[in-house]
């Protein structure tokens, strides 16, 4: 029996009047008695000077504004992330990591989102303002997308996250919102940020940063918290120095007598929009990051901090076999990993235009297929194909994922070309077998190939012929090309 699993279309909320509002900054005049019928103005920040209208007006009521990173400060998904961002990683076919973070915000009714981008940021940047940027989000919605950029006043790049909200304040202080949820835009959950926001104000703390409940055997490096029963946060101390430095207010360490409970900080923090002025202009003008400086000094000053417990499935694709995970997890019927299939919770992207996947004589198993894909009479099985893969007759594909390609390719146009590789095509060749492996976009694998880590090697790098061997899997580089005949 055959059986194809197909991600599903992408979600449409049917309250909003068009598409997703985005990246680049969606702003329209607000009056309370005329309506234009034109469509937004889209603008992109991405220098010092401010590149939209200024508004008269602003809403009645305060709310809360998302600050999303497209990348962790050193990335750990390499060579995936060799000319993208961890943000813009394609994952479960037809998504990016970031979407995941985005999808969260709008389905808990945050309708500011600041995207801030610097390493490797084309394809993360093209994808939001493509992505985001006709979502109904209502009058005062908007997506923007901040890149780094070099002033008078600021001559470096962004030196840390820290830094990077500093320097986009006179961005983000523009909206009279009362709060900023700081967000690490490449992590996999799902979570209603109305609940943290709700148990931040109920505590009327001054940061409130969320936990994970359940132990993990690494350290995702944001750093651990120490709170009493009511959840505030007695303590922050980093793992990752050889012996762990403790944080701790004295004036909170006298008044507490109660059971202390230890849980790992997921990097997302909810801070007073005030407390992020005052921190990172007044108390700690030079301080880079929010982990290691600004949530210790906060302590240190006796700021009240607070610890938001979180039970649910969290995935910081702290490495190449985690990324790999959460994309096999996509493919299996039970509920183990992250939901793509939440119709309560949708997962928004771009909408494409693609035509439907053509499968002609395939057997295709337990496996997620995005569009505008050819199946050639091959086998696949526990796979994830991405967008406009192509898939040759005899090809064997297991337990991998093919991330597909950005183009069709007229393969007749090759024909007669006699430089190094371009008379292989995109895509998997006639006859090749893949087993455990992560093929990047536009790969052109040959005939007769064998990627199947025969040697059982669990760490390599052969980036000069086109992959490296990460946690016992393969992993085929954006554009790279593999002989016929090759063995891996």
């Amino acid at each position: 029996m055959v059986i194809l699993q197909l991600s599903l279309p992408t979600p449409v909320n049917p309250q909003t009047n068009g598409a997703i509002t985005g990246l680049t900054r969606t702003c329209q005049k607000r009056s309370s008695k005329f309506h234009s019928t034109l469509p937004p103005r889209l603008f992109i920040t991405n220098s010092h000077e401010s590149q939209y209208p200024f508004s008269l007006f602003h809403p009645a009521n305060e709310g809360v504004a998302a600050i999303v990173f497209g990348d962790g400060s050193e990335s750990r998904l390499y060579p995936l992330t060799k000319r993208r961002s961890e943000g813009a990683i394609p994952i479960a076919a037809n998504y990016r990591l970031v979407d995941a973070v985005v999808s969260n915000c709008i389905n808990s009714n945050i309708n500011k989102i600041y995207a801030l981008t610097q390493c490797n940021s084309t394809s993360l940047n093209s994808h939001l303002s493509r992505a985001y940027s006709g979502l109904g989000l209502g009058r005062e919605g908007l997506v923007e997308v901040i890149a780094a950029y070099q002033s008078p006043e600021y001559e470096g790049w962004f030196q840390g996250a820290a830094d990077a909200v500093r320097r986009c304040l006179w961005v983000m202080e523009e909206y009279p919102v009362s709060e900023f949820l700081i967000l690490p835009g490449h992590h996999l959950y799902k979570m209603d940020y109305q609940k943290i926001i709700e148990a931040h104000r109920n505590s009327k703390a001054d940061i409130t940063i969320a936990a994970l409940g359940a132990s993990r055997d690494q350290d995702p490096g944001f750093g651990f918290l120490t709170v009493n029963s009511e959840n505030q946060v007695l303590e922050f101390r980093l793992k990752s120095e050889s012996k762990p430095i403790s944080f701790v207010s004295e004036e909170t360490s006298r008044k507490c007598n109660d059971i202390a409970y230890c849980y790992s900080s997921m990097g997302i923090y909810l801070i007073n929009k005030d407390t992020v002025v005052k921190l990172l202009r007044e108390h700690f003008p030079k301080a880079n990051d929010f982990a290691s400086e600004v949530i210790p000094g906060a302590i240190s000053i006796g700021m009240k901090v607070q610890g938001f417990i979180f039970n649910e499935y969290w995935e910081d694709m702290r490495s190449i076999e985690a990324f790999y995970q959460a994309n096999m997890e996509s493919t299996k019927k039970a509920n183990i990993g992250f939901n793509f299939f939440d119709k309560e919770s949708p997962m928004y992207t771009l909408p494409r235009c693609l035509p439907s996947t053509l499968i002609t004589d395939a057997v295709i198993t337990d496996s997620v297929i995005g569009g505008g894909c050819i199946l050639n009479r091959c086998k696949i099985k526990g796979t994830v194909v991405g967008m406009r893969a192509k898939i040759r007759e005899g090809a064997v594909i297991e337990d991998s994922v093919i991330m597909g390609s950005d183009v069709y390719q007229m393969e007749d146009i090759q024909c007669g070309m006699n430089k190094k590789g371009i008379d292989i095509p995109i895509g998997i060749g006639e006859d090749t077998q893949i087993r455990k492996a992560i093929v990047d976009k536009n790969a052109r694998i040959g005939k007769n190939v064998l990627i199947i880590n025969k040697d059982n090697v669990q760490e390599g790098n052969n980036e000069v012929n086109g992959f490296i061997i990460s946690g016992g899997i393969v992993v085929v580089l954006c554009s790279a090309v593999i002989p016929d005949g090759s063995i891996v």
